[in-house]
């Protein structure tokens, strides 16, 4: 019996490689190729047969959506089951993907659980589980280590996945990315305005941050502690909303490091390093214009 094959497509290299080894670790027996943007991914669609298709939104020469509506325009691709990993959750980008025939949404961050979930239920409607489980090893011994390795890019934590089988569903997964909750400091010392704000979604829920300093590369973060602390390596999406028109940028990345912000074990808060993959031009531009104003790069002392 033929192997299940899944195509994955994401500009960014961190986020392939995280669907990919989350896959593998739970469906030893699927195939998976990847593809750098839309139009890569359609001349891979041209010549090969896929089952399943995990394409980002937001991608250089042909985003996600361009690439749904191609798919859905060709008669052997109609059916094949089509999910956006996005950070896009707004009604309208939800209806759009929707009317164009997409059909589920992942929202990024994910948890391996999320993605894995998802996919066995796009499989099993599209009645390939049977030939997934045909064409896994008698044995492997590499499972359990993928596993690993994926839990500590995540943190290790489970999530709760809703069905979203029907437009309604997928609709209310709009809600998943609450709106950004005001930092309230006792003394600040930099403007009450927002602008040096964003707030910081994980897997476990969203954080409101400050941005102490912004490049092409990464952002420094400052972020009250919690219950939960943020992981090492821990996929994200930071949402900044800048300038007087109200522009928001979605960018995708991992948190490359988490430290105490002042000299204590009991520090009140935390400075996070949070490294883009995003290879987006729109979203590059984007960042070049916030580090051209400055406004992204106001100083923030907790507590002075």
């Amino acid at each position: 019996m033929s192997k299940v094959n899944v195509l994955v497509v994401d500009d960014a290299p961190f986020i392939r490689d995280l669907v990919k080894k989350g896959l593998r670790s739970h469906f030893p027996g699927i195939r998976i190729e990847e593809a750098v943007n839309g139009r890569k991914a359609q001349q891979l669609l041209e010549r090969e047969r896929f089952d399943l298709i995990l394409c980002d939104w937001e991608m250089p020469e042909m985003s996600g959506l361009e690439l749904l509506t191609w798919c859905r325009g060709q008669e052997r691709l109609k059916v094949v089951p089509f999910i956006m990993v996005t950070s896009r959750g707004d009604k309208e980008n939800v209806v759009q993907a929707i009317q164009s025939g997409v059909s589920d949404f992942i929202g990024k961050p994910f948890s391996n659980e999320q993605l894995t979930s998802k996919v066995r239920k796009a499989l099993g409607r599209a009645g390939k589980l049977d030939a997934l489980a045909a064409s896994a090893p008698q044995r492997s011994t590499t499972t359990g280590m993928a596993n690993d390795s994926l839990a500590a890019l995540t943190g290790g934590r489970a999530e709760v996945v809703k069905p979203a089988a029907s437009a309604a569903t997928v609709a209310a997964a709009t809600q998943q990315a609450p709106a950004p909750a005001a930092m309230r400091v006792e003394k600040p010392t930099a403007s009450s305005s927002a602008r040096s704000q964003g707030q910081l979604r994980l897997g476990s829920g969203s954080l409101a941050c400050v941005i102490k300093a912004l490049s092409l590369k990464e952002a420094a973060l400052v972020v009250r502690r919690g219950e939960v602390l943020p992981q090492v390596l821990e996929g994200a999406v930071l949402d900044l909303e800048q300038g007087e028109g109200g522009e928001v940028a979605r960018l995708n990345g991992y948190l490359h490091s988490v430290a105490a912000f002042e000299p204590k074990p009991d520090s009140e808060w935390l400075q996070l390093i949070f490294r883009f993959v995003d290879r987006d031009p729109q979203k590059l531009d984007y960042l070049s214009r916030l580090i051209a104003r400055g406004t992204a790069q106001r100083h923030f002392t907790p507590g002075a």
